[in-house]
C-alpha cells in the first residue's frame, strides 16, 4: 500500500489515477489519524507527502519519524515533493527523516517509476 498526501486535487488525483492504473493499492492519509489507521490495517510501504502542506507533512514525518516511531513506522518509505524555490523547506524535509526529497517537476516526472516500485505490495 502506498499513502499519499496531496494539497491539491490534482496530485490527488494523479497519483490515484496512475496507481489504479498500475495496479499499485494506493489511499489518502491526509492527517496522524488517517494514517494510524492505515498502518494499523494494511502494510504501508510508503508515503508520497506534498510539501505545498508543509504542517501536514511535518505531522506524518514525525508519526514515522518521530522519537515513537516503532519499527514498522521507520520501515515506511517517505518521498516528498515541493516548489524548487523551497530550498529551506526541501533540505528541513531531508533533515526530518525523508527517504527522498525532490521538486514538483522531478517528482511528477519520477511519479510512474516511483508507483512502480511499490507495485508489488502486499496487504491492500
Amino acid at each position: 500500500m502506498v499513502l499519499y498526501a496531496a494539497a491539491d486535487l490534482f496530485w490527488a488525483t494523479r497519483i490515484k489515477s496512475l496507481a489504479d492504473d498500475m495496479g499499485v493499492p494506493c489511499r489518502p492519509a491526509r492527517n496522524e489519524k488517517m494514517l494510524r489507521d492505515r498502518l494499523e490495517d494494511s502494510e504501508v510501504r510508503a508515503v508520497l507527502l506534498d510539501l505545498d502542506a508543509p504542517d501536514q507533512a511535518r505531522e506524518l514525518i514525525a508519526v514515522l519519524r518521530g522519537p515513537d516511531a516503532g519499527a514498522m513506522e521507520k520501515a515506511v518509505k517517505i518521498i516528498a515533493w515541493g516548489p524548487h524555490v523551497a530550498v529551506d523547506l526541501l533540505a528541513e524535509t531531508r533533515q526530518a527523516g525523508a527517504d527522498e526529497v525532490m521538486t514538483r517537476g522531478a517528482f511528477s516526472n519520477a511519479l510512474p517509476a516511483i508507483l512502480g516500485a511499490f507495485s508489488g505490495s502486499t496487504g491492500a
